[in-house]
This record gives structure tokens, sequence and C-alpha cells, in this order.
């Protein structure tokens, strides 16, 4: 066997909306539990990603654009896979404002991993292994197995691949976001999410009557607004993009706001600008 460098990419991923879900503990082993918890709902893969570079090493290390960063779910998924390596992470995306770079790290880690030190596992298993760190440590439920499919993906069922269910809306367009802070995903899942989970609920029954990127925003506008994670800043630029005739929606969770096609530019804001992005992670030559 031989140990060598390897890479991956893996999409940005927003969630629109969401509800929580964990699986009861019953006579489940703990991996078994993390595998099947998860959440539902729907959000975007975007072409703004996150690459992930996996090195054999003495000493396990993270570090983000060579500087060094804690990151529990990549470490975790090391530890799956048995393995001690340099994880180096870019991204041009922001931290901790929505975009599902924990969880793109922790999937790009498992396909790196996996490469470096030839560990013949399939995709569904490290999309599993990677979900299960994301879900343990507390920084999503959901955007490891969106990333996976990339595209428009709809969480129907929630969890890792051996107990999740996935969909898609088929369309590709321009995407464009503002990130104006950050919000604690931890704090949030650990909160009340009763009202959240209901919210999020209504809003996946209401997209998978009428399955259309028009119905994910609009759905997407009402779980914000009824889960009562709308801030000022972030209601006023998607009222913005509304008054000019776009479609916008919060990010979740981060104060970010995207909007499809030139929605944010049109209101006058100088946003950044990508796409959806339908291939989903992959390792790179």
């Amino acid at each position: 066997m031989t140990e060598e460098t390897a890479r991956a990419f893996v999409p940005g991923h927003v969630t629109g909306f969401f509800s929580v879900h964990r699986a009861a503990s019953g006579d489940r082993a703990k991996g078994d539990i993390l595998a099947r918890s998860g959440s539902r709902g729907a959000g975007l893969a975007l072409s703004e990603g996150v690459g992930v570079t996996v090195s054999p090493a003495a000493e396990r290390s993270l570090r983000f654009h060579e500087e060094p960063v804690e990151m529990s779910a990549p470490m975790r998924v090391l530890d799956r896979l048995g393995t001690s390596a340099r994880v180096e992470i870019e991204t041009e995306l922001p931290l901790g404002t929505g975009f599902g770079v924990s969880g793109a790290t922790a999937l790009g880690t498992a396909l790196a991993a996996n490469a470096a030190f030839d560990r013949a596992r399939t995709e569904n298993d490290l999309v599993e292994i990677a979900h299960a760190a994301e879900v343990e440590a507390g920084t999503g439920l959901g955007d490891v197995v969106a990333q996976a499919r990339g595209g428009v993906p709809l969480r129907i069922e929630p969890g890792g691949p051996g107990a999740g269910e996935l969909d898609g809306i088929p369309t590709a367009t321009r995407i464009e976001y503002v990130s104006f802070g950050s919000l604690s995903t931890a704090a949030v899942l650990e909160g009340d999410i009763v009202g959240l989970t209901e919210a999020g609920e209504r809003a996946l029954t209401a997209l998978c009557e009428q399955p259309t990127i028009e119905r994910l925003m609009h759905s997407s506008r009402r779980f914000a607004r009824d889960a009562g994670l709308l801030t000022s800043q972030i209601e006023t630029a998607i009222e913005d993009v509304l008054a000019h005739g776009g479609e916008a929606a919060m990010a979740m969770l981060g104060e970010t706001v995207f909007a499809l096609g030139t929605g944010l530019s049109d209101a006058g804001y100088d946003p950044a600008v990508c796409s959806i992005y339908p291939p989903g992670a992959a390792l790179l030559d």
C-alpha cells in the first residue's frame, strides 16, 4: 500500500429550510444513531466550494489557507478511517455564515483520506462517515449528504445514505450572495427546536407539492420568519431584492442572503457570484 497526497472538491451548500430529526437510541450502536440522525429540508449546492488536501503525517493537523484552525468533524473522520494526516482546506466562502464549510471539510477529508491511505471504502460509506462526524460535532445535520449529491437537493428523509432519502429539482442558475456575519449552528441546534422543526416540515410539504426553485425560495423565506431566525439586516436585504422583482432568502444558519440570477445586484448590493453546482463532491486528479 502506497500512502500519498490526495485532493477533493466539495461544493458549498446553502440550506433554505430544515427540520431536525434525532434517531431514537433503543438498542442501536452510537454510530448507527448518528448515521440515522439528520435533517429534512432543501438547499442549493454551489460552484464556490472547498478544496481539501490530505497528506500522510506523523501528527494530525488542520490548516485553513496555511493557518492552524480547529474543526472537530474532519478530525472525527480521520478517527473513523484510522489515519494520521495533515488536512489543508482552501475556500473563498466565509466561515460560519451558512455555506456548509464544516460539512464540506468533513466530506472532502473522507474522500481524500480514503484515496491517500487506500482504505477502499465506497462513496456511500464515506458520505456516511462524514455525515455522522458532523452530526456528532454539532456543526450540521444535512450539508454532507446534500454536498455529495450536488444540484438542488431535497432531503426527503433524514440521515446518511443508509437511512436518508434524497430527491432534487433539476435546474441551473446564477446565484448571488452577501454575508453580514455568522450565527452559531450549535447554539440553534441545542436550543428549542420544536417550532423550528414544525416550520421546516410545513416548508418541505409546500415545496414537494410544487418542486420549483421559485417555490423553494418562497418556502425558505416563510421558514426563516416562522422559525424566528430573521435579523433586521437580513430582512431588509430580502425585501430589497423582492422590491426589484427578484428572489432571495436567508442561508441557514448564517447571517447571509442568497438570491437567484442578479437579484442582489439589481437591488444595489455588491454580491459574490457563483452558480448551482450539479456534479456534487468528487476527488480531483
